[in-house]
């Protein structure tokens, strides 16, 4: 171990000068988009606060991003340039970055820029899905090489805007395409979903609603879809009973009507063992009616 030796007194003050740099300038982000903010970051060391610092976005076509003229705190500036939306395809984006008072100057990496995204015909496979269904997702997307990540969000559709969100999972683009596999499930217990009657009761303006979903796909942070231009997919469900009489016994054989969560009827014939199935019903709180029995079971 080296021997440490003292050159100066230890009961004054002394002063250290400490030389300021630039630490790094990169971007937040590995590619630019057209029409889109890209948000960089730099770094210094010893430098003070309040410093002033001037950052100049360019391109290596010759672009220009913009000017800004501002102070660091802490040794870090974060700021944003808004690419242009004419930007082209094989162009890069990079800023120079100045501190006069220090001595400061340098430049950004390089990153590669793209010309506006364009997300169009988002469609669902179906529309309508059962429990379990797996549906396709697909959109055309322009703008963005292929192997970038996207966000695939979806959204169950409510009439006031407050769209729940339902799911999210990421996915790939491949030659301008979006396609991915989604499984259809619902979770929460359709009776919980307010009936025609019970709506009816609180406002004669409103009706029951039947589940609904869309879904979007956010490239570069960009959200795109949000005005249910995939289109809006229905959920419809499957009721399989065998009512039972006070003695626990079924009534195989028997008419049924069946009083749905929208306010409509559906009639059948229970089977030789006094079991219905029905498909494709308005999820949400079903009556059965045995009209010749006069039995009811529901509400």
């Amino acid at each position: 171990m080296a021997e440490l030796k003292f050159n100066k007194s230890t009961d004054s003050e002394e002063e250290i000068k400490l030389d300021s740099s630039l630490g790094y300038a990169s971007w937040s982000d590995s590619v630019a988009y057209g029409g889109q903010a890209s948000r960089f970051e730099i770094g210094t060391v010893f430098v003070g606060n309040g410093a002033k610092i001037k950052v100049e976005g360019k391109s290596k076509k010759g672009k220009k991003l913009g000017k800004i003229s501002d102070v660091i705190r802490n040794n870090k500036y974060v700021g944003q340039f808004d690419i242009p939306e004419d930007i082209e395809l094989g162009d890069e984006v990079y800023f120079e970055v100045k501190l006069s008072a220090n001595s400061i100057s340098g430049e950004s990496d390089h990153i590669p820029a793209y010309p506006p995204v364009k997300v169009s015909n988002l469609k669902w496979s179906a529309k309508e899905a059962r429990r379990d269904d797996v549906l396709k997702l697909t959109a055309d997307i322009k703008g963005c090489r292929s192997g970038t990540e996207v966000k695939v969000t979806v959204y169950e559709h409510d009439t006031d805007g407050a769209h729940d969100r339902v799911t999210e999972f990421p996915a790939e683009v491949k030659d301008d395409r979006l396609e991915v596999m989604w499984e259809f499930e619902y979770h929460d217990p359709t009776v919980k979903i307010p009936t025609e009657s019970t709506v009816q009761r609180y406002s004669k303006k409103r009706h029951y609603v039947q589940p609904q979903y869309f879904f979007t796909v956010t490239v570069a942070g960009e959200e795109h879809g949000r005005k249910q231009e995939s289109g809006l997919l229905k959920f419809k469900d499957r009721f399989h009973f065998r009512p039972i009489s006070d003695d626990g016994k079924p009534f195989p054989n028997e008419k049924y009507i069946l009083r749905l969560a929208d306010g409509t009827e559906k009639k059948g014939t229970l089977d030789d063992k006094g079991e219905g199935v029905e498909e494709d019903l308005p999820p949400g709180e079903v009556t059965i009616l045995l009209p010749d029995k006069g039995y009811l079971f529901g509400r």
